[in-house]
C-alpha cells in the first residue's frame, strides 16, 4: 500500500483487506481437509490409488478391497481435453461475430451476446438432462455409428457403439458447456486491442482471413488463458458428465465406450461410500486431485491473462 495514499482510501483498504482473504482462507481449508481425510487411504493402499484400474471394495475388510483411481482420473483429462479443443473454434468464430461481423447491427449483436451469457448463466442438471435425453441418443443413431464403420481401425473408434453414453458424449457436453466461458474471456481481450491496431491491418490491404489471423494472433496469451481456464472447469464437472458418461470402469481408451470421471465418480459412489472400508477417504482423494487440477490450470490461465498488453 503506497504510503501517499489518502488516510481515507487507506481505512477502505484496510477494511476491504479481511473480506478478501476469505477466498484464500476458504481454498486453503479446503486442501486441509481434502488431504487430511485422504492420508488414511494414501496409507493404506499407497501409489496403488493411482496405477490400479481395478475398482473392488468389500464391506468389512480393507484388506481384500481394490480402489484406483487411473480410470477415472484418465477420463477426467481426455474428456476435457476433449471439450477444450470442440470448444475453441465455436468460441473463437463467435467473438469475431460479434466483435466484427455484427458491429453495425447492434440489436442483433446484443441478442447474440445475450443468448451465450444465458448459455453460460444455465443450471449444469439441465445440460445434463438434455445430454442424456437428446445428445447421447442422437449421437449414437448417427455420428457413433458412422465413425465404428469408417474408422474402426483406429483404437479410438474400435468399440462398436452400444450406447450414447459414452466418453465423447461427455467431452461434446462439456465443450458445449465451457464455450461460454472461454467465449467471454477471448472477447474481453480482443476488446482491448487499439481500434488504430485494427485499421492498420485492413489499411494494408488485409483479407478477412489474414485480418482474423492477425487479430488473433495479437490476443494469443487470451486464447491460452480460456483453453486452460475452460479446461480447468470441464475438468470439475460434476452433475452433466455422470448423466451422459456411462459410469462404468472401462478404460477411456475408445471414445465410443462408457467410463468415468473424478466427479463422476464420486457423485455416483459417495452415497453408499460409507458401507465400505477407505472408501470415502479414496473418493476424498480424487477430490483432491480435481482440486489440484483446477487450480493448477486456472492459476496458469491467469497468468497467460495477464500477459494481455498493448501499447496504443
Amino acid at each position: 500500500m503506497p504510503s501517499s495514499m489518502p488516510a481515507s482510501d487507506r481505512r477502505f483498504y484496510q477494511a476491504l483487506l479481511p473480506a478478501s482473504l476469505v477466498s484464500i482462507i476458504v481454498l486453503l481449508a479446503l486442501f486441509t481437509v481434502l488431504l487430511y481425510y485422504s492420508i488414511p487411504a494414501l496409507k493404506m493402499y499407497g501409489l496403488e490409488l493411482f496405477t490400479s484400474s481395478e475398482w473392488r471394495p468389500v464391506e468389512g475388510s480393507p484388506e481384500e478391497s481394490r480402489y484406483g483411481l487411473l480410470i477415472p482420473i484418465a477420463g477426467t483429462i481426455i474428456t476435457a481435453l476433449i471439450a477444450v479443443v470442440l470448444a475453441t473454434p465455436p468460441a473463437l468464430a463467435a467473438v469475431y461475430l460479434t466483435e466484427e461481423m455484427l458491429r453495425g447491427r447492434w440489436r442483433l449483436r446484443e441478442a447474440f451476446v445475450s443468448l451465450i451469457d444465458i448459455m453460460a448463466g444455465m443450471p449444469t442438471i439441465v445440460y445434463g438432462i438434455w445430454g442424456l435425453a437428446v445428445l447421447a441418443p442422437l449421437l449414437k443413431d448417427t455420428l457413433y455409428q458412422g465413425l465404428y464403420e469408417a474408422l474402426g481401425f483406429i483404437p479410438l473408434f474400435s468399440c462398436e457403439p452400444v450406447t450414447g453414453s459414452t466418453v465423447l458424449t461427455a467431452g461434446i457436453l462439456l465443450a458445449v458447456m465451457i464455450m461460454p466461458f472461454m467465449y467471454s474471456i477471448i472477447r474481453e481481450s480482443y476488446r482491448q486491442i487499439p481500434r488504430t491496431y485494427k485499421e492498420a491491418a485492413l489499411a494494408i490491404g488485409a483479407t478477412r482471413y489474414e485480418y482474423a489471423k492477425i487479430m488473433a494472433g495479437m490476443i494469443k496469451p487470451a486464447l491460452l488463458a480460456a483453453l486452460l481456464i475452460g479446461y480447468g472447469r470441464a475438468a470439475g464437472e460434476t452433475v452433466a458428465v455422470a448423466l451422459v458418461i456411462g459410469t462404468t470402469f472401462n478404460p477411456p481408451t475408445c471414445l465410443l465406450s462408457p467410463s468415468y470421471t473424478v466427479s463422476s465418480l464420486i457423485a455416483d459412489q459417495f452415497a453408499n461410500a460409507s458401507l465400505y472400508p477407505y472408501m470415502t477417504n479414496v473418493l476424498l482423494l480424487g477430490g483432491l486431485v480435481l482440486l489440484a487440477i483446477g487450480l493448477v490450470s486456472n492459476l496458469l490461465g491467469v497468468m497467460y491473462l495477464r500477459r494481455v498488453r498493448y501499447v496504443v
